[in-house]
């Protein structure tokens, strides 16, 4: 997912995503202290009950585009993975109703691998070329399950805490 990206990934300006914190995020629910213990558990059993059964879901990534705030790899198909958040979204909604926005809007299944740290000093148009030399392929991934967590950042970097793991199977 990485290795064929390490130069590219280490660019000036840019924060790599080291391999134990590659995900793909589904959904941003509000933030943790403006709901209860009960609340954030019913938004959990409502998720564990919509996705229960529906199966691994399985993506494949592309090659990596270069953004505005990172290096990100698309994935497909989005379907099967937008079913997965919207799933989300209603078990959220039904717990804490319109208190919270819905994000992202629209959702499109992606995996980001850098993070502009010193977007001035990212050049964009060299880290574009640097990739049109990287001879390397799609990569597909299975997701056997869904993580819930409490998510935060601490000037440094983004940080979760683990609250629930929902088999998908």
């Amino acid at each position: 997912m990485l290795h064929p990206y390490a130069d590219l990934i280490r660019a000036p300006g840019m924060k790599m995503v080291l391999p134990r914190r590659l995900h793909v995020t589904v959904l941003h629910a509000g933030p943790q202290a403006e709901a209860s213990d009960a609340e954030i558990a019913a938004m959990t059993d409502g998720v564990r009950e919509a996705v229960a059964g529906t199966g691994p879901i399985e993506l494949v990534f592309s090659r990596p585009s270069i953004g505005t705030v990172g290096i990100g790899r698309a994935a497909r198909p989005g379907a099967a993975a937008r079913g997965r958040w919207e799933a989300t979204w209603t078990a959220t909604t039904e717990v804490m109703g319109e208190r919270w926005q819905l994000l992202p809007e629209i959702y499109n299944p992606h995996m980001t691998i850098a993070y502009a740290a010193d977007a001035h000093n990212a050049d964009r148009a060299e880290m574009k070329s640097a990739l049109s030399d990287v001879d390397a392929s799609e990569v597909t991934l299975t997701f056997p399950e869904l993580t819930l967590v409490s998510q935060w950042h601490n000037h440094r970097r983004i940080i979760w805490e683990p609250l629930a793991t929902l088999p998908l199977g």
